[in-house]
């Protein structure tokens, strides 16, 4: 049997037991460990899964992961986070649209203190969808905010997916978080842009606040104002040392966690059951990647010892002869087909065998293929019929908001998304330009 069969049998196989609801790592890790015994048997196969599992447990940055989805659950469980909207609530309400904007900043500081999208879709749709529709903003607007606002968390550091990627792609976490810092931030102020626009066009959208709805001694305005910034400065206690030089990646996350618990404490909001949540939740989150990290890098290196990987390349450049450019953006459009019914760890973990080692052999940075497969994760999050966020959205949204007015709020957020990757696509600089400043000196 050729290895182009073995290999097409291994994706089949993966593919028929992720559409009957497997979980990701186990369908990925049960075809990589049953192709290896089966390819070498007792000569070596057994050894695949076992050295995976090593690698992993020597991988000093994966400390990171626990400790940063520790430091945004408990400023979540805390209410900590909910200071910031209030803070955008009294500060922004005049504008047109500004509670939309507000919303947009919201979560940008959700992503900063998470890493994961579902963070900010809870928080929103909780916090700010209730308070938007009752002040009469236009519901597929606000809904569509929520969703784009949200996806931001796989991108603005402390990614959490790309902390994924980076332990398949053997790629420094450090650099792939800040080379997601300018991209995130453009996409941030793209759609604030687009809100403001729409609203100054159709002010019905996004009605400002009566003077009577922001009236507000300017003491407790200042007030509403230092609670807000809070989290700014826990995450300001924790990157300024790492950008600097002074603490390690890990040391950095370490300070983080620390910070957010002292300020949970400070404030009077750690109780016990606060504490109990963030632990639990931090523990499924962080087990949940190690298997799937585990999964991927068996599968990874039962694709290594057939050489699929060459065999891809040699079909793209000397079979198919197209540039590396077009196989780039065929590679994309991929992931954005996958995306309509695969999350973005299983995206990653299925084709990052073949598609990595061969964006590095087209002669791509690896570090900025990172920040496109993050941006076209974010697409692929809110594209019918299986967007992860639609979903989330429709479990959170009140009953006044339907299935149809979801699918129709993610039209324009979507373009945006687009542009935004052709940006970074066109303008390398955008994310590599950070991590190449900061690193080399």
């Amino acid at each position: 049997m050729s290895y182009e069969v073995i290999a097409t049998l291994m994706f089949s196989t993966m593919m028929l037991m992720l559409l009957t609801g497997q979980r990701v790592f186990g369908a990925i890790g049960f075809v990589a460990v049953v192709a290896a015994l089966l390819l070498w048997g007792d000569n070596g196969g057994h050894d695949i899964g076992f050295s995976a599992a090593m690698k992993l447990m020597k991988w000093y940055p994966l400390l990171t992961l626990p400790m940063f989805i520790f430091m945004g659950y408990v400023l979540s469980e805390s209410k900590i986070a909910d200071d910031l909207y209030r803070m955008f609530h009294v500060w922004m309400g005049g504008l047109r649209g500004g509670l939309a904007i507000g919303t947009i900043g919201l979560m940008v500081l959700i992503s900063a203190m998470n890493g994961l999208s579902v963070a900010g879709m809870a928080i929103g749709a909780t916090i700010a969808l209730p308070e938007l529709l009752k002040r009469g903003y236009d519901k597929r607007m606000v809904t569509g905010v929520i969703q784009a606002g949200s996806s931001l968390g796989i991108l603005v550091p402390p990614s959490v997916v790309l902390v994924l990627y980076a332990m398949i792609a053997r790629q420094p976490v450090g650099q792939l978080w800040l080379a997601g810092v300018i991209p995130g931030l453009m996409m941030a102020a793209l759609f604030i842009a687009y809100i403001a626009i729409r609203c100054r066009i159709n002010p019905a959208l996004g009605p400002a606040l009566s003077a009577e709805d922001r009236a507000m001694p300017r003491a407790e305005k200042l007030r509403l104002l230092r609670a807000g910034l809070l989290p700014l400065v826990i995450f300001a206690v924790m990157m300024v040392p790492f950008v600097n030089g002074w603490t390690s990646l890990v040391e950095s996350s370490a300070i983080g966690a620390l910070a957010a618990l002292v300020a949970a404490i400070v404030k009077g909001r750690m109780t016990r059951e606060v504490f109990e949540n963030s632990v639990r939740n931090t523990l499924g989150i962080t087990c949940m990647f190690m298997w799937i990290i585990l999964a991927a890098l068996a599968f990874g290196a039962v694709f290594d010892g057939l050489g699929a990987v060459k065999a891809i390349e040699s079909l793209f450049t000397e079979q198919l002869n197209l540039s590396p450019w077009m196989i780039l953006i065929l590679m994309q459009l991929s992931f954005i087909l996958m995306g309509t019914f695969l999350d973005d760890t299983a995206m990653l973990v299925i084709v990052a065998p073949l598609y990595v080692p061969l964006v590095g052999a087209l002669g791509f940075d690896l570090i900025w293929y990172g920040i496109l497969y993050t941006i076209t994760t974010q697409i692929a999050y809110m594209t019918p019929p299986f967007g992860y966020n639609l979903f989330l959205m429709r479990a959170m949204a009140p009953p006044e908001i339907a299935l149809r007015d979801i699918y129709a709020s993610i039209t324009p957020f979507v373009l945006v998304m687009v542009l935004a990757l052709a940006l970074v696509m066109i303008f390398p600089g955008l994310a590599t330009w950070l991590p190449g400043y900061v690193y080399g000196n």
